[in-house]
């Protein structure tokens, strides 16, 4: 079907078009067929350019260098009946090994009870066999006493993260074992808890109290990650399953040159994601299998002020091969304070959930995220295939517009979707140069809702059999 697409109307200085009219306007324009102005000479060319570029990030990251020593947890005294501590002896050999120069510290088959938090050294690999279990006890007073880390964009010192690495260099955990936060842990009750002291991070990270200060131990409930490292160069995450996360699972601060291969990451709690990339640089994220609470891939690079001071991108990062069954698929923000670049999400499968892509921002953020790929893609089912809502009003007051632009969506074939394209953009920066190509919905209710948009180009978007082509701002 190819009609001719009128020019939108401008709506009056002041006034914004209620959300049914910018329906109507959707269901229009997904009828019709426009002549694309300023039409990429050759999108051959930016595609391959797209998959060199992938393949120098893939290149350039560093594995870690580990000595190839083992240290069995059960010669350092750990029996692995699933009720006896075994954190004194896991601990015992991660000593011993990192005094020796790094290796593997193994957990054989078996269930290993840590009564508290696993810290990391550098040179270590944390080694959970297939047929072990490392299980974790579940009281909230054995992860004290606190830790530096960062909790949703802000930095803190609070609850341990299970298992934590501060300022190491060269680190893995890898086996085809279990990593259990343990389902009875008191750590999922605090989900209702948290939001006073949620709100009190927040507050002190938008006003810039001094992070010694900033003390969330005994008596408050932000919960911790499950796995984090924080200032950390050269990480393998490899083969492992982890489930029953008190928070977000695998969590990667101001980490440069890190793999996320072949985990099975098996957790449906409050704010589950399956990696959170957070101001982190030259990450591989491949072949893993998500089905979380929460998002399964997230990019962040902190929040407000916060995130802003301390000025840490996330860059170069390439997502690719991942089945994925979060809530959420693929999610940038809105944490990203401290900008995000240079990132490809590639030849992914998302399966059902709320949102196949979501960005998300707000009005205390700033930051900057630009050149993003999205592309090669299978998507299933989801209540919206992509999501921009940008323009959150800032609960602290804020006028930071954070600012989204230079976003490819390629070659993406999607079974059924309740809502195709949703963007919701701050007035003072809206949305910019955005292209949707080579992209088949088969199904869809509703096609767009647009809000604060310049420079949206369609190449070649087919919505129920019928093809959108063109460019469009919408204010």
């Amino acid at each position: 079907m190819t009609t001719q697409l009128p020019e939108p109307k401008r709506a009056s200085r002041g006034r914004r078009r209620p959300r049914a009219v910018l329906v109507l306007l959707a269901l229009a324009l997904a009828s019709t067929v426009t002549a694309a102005a300023g039409a990429d000479a050759s999108p051959r060319a930016s595609a391959n350019a797209d998959s060199a570029m992938i393949q120098r990030i893939v290149d350039k990251i560093e594995t870690p260098a580990i000595p190839k020593r083992d240290y069995v947890v059960t010669d350092f005294g750990a029996v692995g009946d699933g009720s006896a501590d075994a954190r004194p002896a896991i601990m015992a050999a991660i000593k011993r090994a990192s005094q020796d120069g790094g290796g593997r510290v193994i957990l054989p088959a078996g269930r290993w009870f840590s009564k508290g938090p696993i810290h990391l050294a550098s040179r270590i690999d944390l080694h959970v066999s297939e047929g072990a279990t490392l299980l974790f006890s579940p009281a909230a007073k054995d992860y004290l006493p606190v830790v530096r880390t960062r909790w949703e964009g802000t930095e803190l010192f609070g609850y341990s993260p299970l298992i934590y690495a501060n300022d190491v260099h060269d680190v893995a955990i890898t086996g085809k074992g279990v990593i259990d936060g343990n389902e009875q842990h008191e750590f999922h009750s605090w989900t209702g808890k948290q939001q006073g002291d949620q709100l009190r991070l927040r507050q002190m990270g938008f006003t810039g109290v001094p992070v010694e200060q900033r003390i969330f131990g005994a008596g408050t409930y932000l919960r911790p990650s499950a796995v984090q490292f924080f200032h950390a160069t050269r990480v393998l995450l490899q083969d492992y399953t982890i489930h029953n996360s008190p928070f977000w699972i695998n969590h990667l601060v101001y980490t440069d040159d890190a793999i996320v291969r072949n985990l099975v990451v098996d957790s449906h709690r409050a704010n589950n994601d399956g990696v959170d990339v957070d101001s982190s640089t030259h990450v591989l994220i491949e072949k893993n299998t998500f089905r979380t609470g929460d998002d399964s891939v997230v990019v962040k690079s902190g929040r407000d002020l916060d995130g802003r001071t301390i000025g840490r991108p996330s860059e170069y990062i390439v997502v690719r091969n991942n089945d994925m069954g979060g809530e959420d698929g693929i999610a940038l923000g809105s944490e990203m304070s401290g900008d995000i670049r240079h990132v490809y999400f590639t030849d992914n499968v998302l399966r059902t959930g709320a949102s196949a892509i979501r960005f998300k921002g707000n009005l205390d953020r700033g930051g900057t995220v630009e050149h993003i790929r999205v592309r090669n893609m299978t998507v299933e089912s989801f209540d919206t295939f992509i999501w921009f809502q940008l323009n959150y009003p800032g609960e602290l007051g804020g006028n930071f517009p954070p600012v989204y632009r230079d976003i490819v969506f390629s070659d993406i074939t999607v079974e059924a979707a309740g809502q195709v394209l949703e963007v919701h953009g701050p007035q003072a920066a809206p949305l910019r140069d955005v292209l949707l190509k080579d992209i088949v919905v088969k199904k869809a209710d509703k096609p767009f809702v647009l809000e604060n948009v310049e420079r949206l180009r369609f190449d070649n978007l087919m919505i129920n059999g019928d093809r959108v082509d063109g460019n469009l701002d919408w204010k």
